[in-house]
């Protein structure tokens, strides 16, 4: 008897998917990939700590090295004060990974678009551009994705709420930036120029360990949903991608503010581990561009744009679990400040840059990835065979 055409295609699916999940994944290949994810993420903290340490070295409030000692720190607390929401937006809401051939395929994707950020970070850091590297790690995965399994394999609903990110974070570091200056500004009309100086030359402190502690929450994170993706879409690795179900386990004391932790303490500490190892080397070739390139920063101009920037981060960080750039935010805060004094006191040309840059993020490092996942594919994955 002939089968029904519908019904023949269901099972020729089904039997296509049930082969695609019976091909083996060499666990050395797994554990390689997990590797490189914590090298993207150590990059991204070497790439990003202009954005955490550019004003308060530019103010001369802290040596370089001082400073990045300072940011790392608070990259590496922030492990403890956030939950996995952006952790759980990255692995679960933006590529449907059923729909990537099982794991083998999961696999190739996710390697594919860490090796895509990875590239994309570094050609941006020998150009001296502060781009973003949470939007050059999701196009990456994206790309791959798409290249794997066509455009079905993008879900709207976690996409729309990136692109928010994309326009919303530097706007509304902007516009704090702006305000917060203004503020300041007329809040110490009266006090002498020195000793606001001299105020805001600590209370910068304050404000860089804020912004930190914002970057290592949310950019961490990112990297934490790419491991978990990756061990979640292996059997044989699913175990070690949740956390501990017994609740006397000493991993649930270590947790300060009582978020929700949907993955491995050891995923956590590691990530945030490597973008604070990863700040504390520093891009030094961004400091420059951040700290001065875009506008001549004080200690009060410092402090606005950090807390500006800061308060930016942790809300979408906390409230939504949205990917935002980092970059983006400290960025359109560092603008906002520059433009409460004057127009011209913005060197533009930088702005234009850096919005060049980072509208040439997404879709280079999507056809990076693709380009990846084609020589991952065809090349390398044999010799794991």
């Amino acid at each position: 008897m002939t089968l029904p055409l519908y019904l023949l295609a269901d099972a020729t699916t089904a039997t296509t998917a049930a082969t695609a999940a019976s091909v083996p994944v060499n666990g050395y290949l797994v554990i390689v990939i997990i590797a490189v994810a914590l090298v993207f993420d150590f990059l991204n903290g070497f790439h990003d700590a202009a954005n955490s340490i550019a004003t308060v070295v530019s103010t001369r409030v802290l040596s370089p090295t001082q400073a990045v000692i300072w940011a790392a720190a608070f990259n590496f607390l922030a492990a403890f004060l956030f939950g996995t929401k952006v952790a759980e937006t990255i692995s679960g809401k933006l590529i449907d990974v059923n729909l990537l051939g099982g794991p083998a395929g999961a696999v190739n994707v996710i390697f594919a678009g860490l090796i895509a950020a990875i590239i994309w970070n570094i050609i941006t850091w020998l150009l001296a551009l502060p781009t973003s590297s949470s939007h050059a790690l999701i196009a990456g995965f994206a790309g791959a994705a798409i290249a794997k399994a066509g455009l079905g394999v993008i879900k709207p609903a976690g996409w729309a709420m990136v692109m928010l990110g994309i326009f919303l974070s530097p706007l509304l570091g902007f516009l704090l930036g702006a305000f917060n200056m203004i503020a300041v500004s007329w809040l110490f009309r009266f006090s002498t120029p020195s000793r606001v100086d001299a105020l805001f030359r600590r209370l910068q402190l304050v404000s860089a360990g804020i912004y930190s502690l914002g970057h290592g929450g949310n950019d961490a994170q990112k990297t934490m949903g790419i491991i978990f993706a990756l061990l979640t879409a292996v059997p044989a690795f699913a175990q070690y991608a949740v956390p501990d179900t017994d609740p006397n386990h000493w991993s649930h004391y270590i947790n300060f503010l009582g978020h929700h932790h949907s993955m491995a303490w050891w995923i956590i500490l590691s990530c945030n581990g490597a973008i604070a190892l990863g700040t504390c080397f520093g891009g030094w070739r961004i400091v420059k561009t951040m700290g001065s390139g875009i506008t001549r920063l004080q200690p009060v101009g410092g402090f606005c744009a950090e807390t500006a920037a800061a308060t930016t981060i942790i809300g979408f960080t906390s409230i939504g679990g949205v990917p935002i750039s980092t970059t983006h935010a400290i960025t359109g805060a560092i603008l906002g400040v520059g433009t409460t004094k004057s127009i011209r006191a913005v060197r533009w040309i930088w702005g234009q840059r850096i919005v060049m840059a980072w509208v040439l993020t997404i879709p280079c490092a999507a056809f990076i990835a693709a380009v990846a996942y084609a020589v991952i594919h065809f090349a390398i994955e044999p010799f794991f065979k």
